[in-house]
């Protein structure tokens, strides 16, 4: 089982994320889960939501502790939100910002885990230029999908296409692939272009 724990700020998208992603896994013919966890639902708090992804059947339903990935869409929760809790040795981290771990002040804990497993992209500016809003959801999901090789971008531009309008589909998905590009580059992989 693929554990996924996706943190950020009502608004964000952080839900959609979740359920974005359990629909590409399912597109795969993998078994998913996904759900969310509120504090005060209001535009701005902390949120939290989860998906999990495996081939058998998954009957868990209690929030995941233990995450293989997680995504921070906030930056600004690194320091008032435990987001690396139970993290995995050998977990994946993919954070929206276009600033340097030391400049975000968590090269200390990054430096523990595998150098190709860490990766920040400026997923705000990129949905901005191609959404016109800034809600980094479309464009770490298709970070995640760089960096983890658990679900293929066609899956998930597909689910996109699935979860929003046309026009808003399409301009996700180009968000979505221009950090896949990015994220491949981060890790030092080359990109099918």
């Amino acid at each position: 089982m693929f554990e996924i724990r996706i943190h950020g700020r009502g608004g964000q998208g952080v839900v959609t994320a979740a359920e974005v992603l359990s629909v590409a896994a399912f597109d795969e013919g993998m078994h998913a889960q996904a759900f969310p966890s509120f504090g005060s639902e209001r535009m701005g708090a902390p949120v939290i939501s989860y998906c999990r992804i495996d081939d058998k059947e998954i009957r868990l339903r209690e929030p995941i502790l233990e995450p293989d990935a997680l995504i921070i869409q906030d930056p600004t929760l690194l320091h008032s939100v435990d987001v690396f809790s139970g993290l995995k040795r050998d977990g994946y981290i993919l954070i929206n910002s276009s600033r340097t771990f030391e400049e975000l002040g968590i090269a200390d804990f990054v430096a523990n885990l595998p150098d190709r497993q860490v990766v920040d992209i400026g997923a705000t500016e990129i949905a901005v230029k191609h959404i016109g809003r800034p809600v980094p959801n479309a464009a770490l999901l298709g970070g995640l999908a760089a960096i983890t090789g658990r679900l293929q971008l066609e899956s998930v531009e597909k689910a996109i296409g699935e979860k929003f309008p046309p026009a808003l589909a399409k301009a996700n998905i180009a968000a979505a692939r221009e950090a896949y590009e990015l994220a491949k580059a981060a890790v030092g992989e080359p990109v099918n272009a």
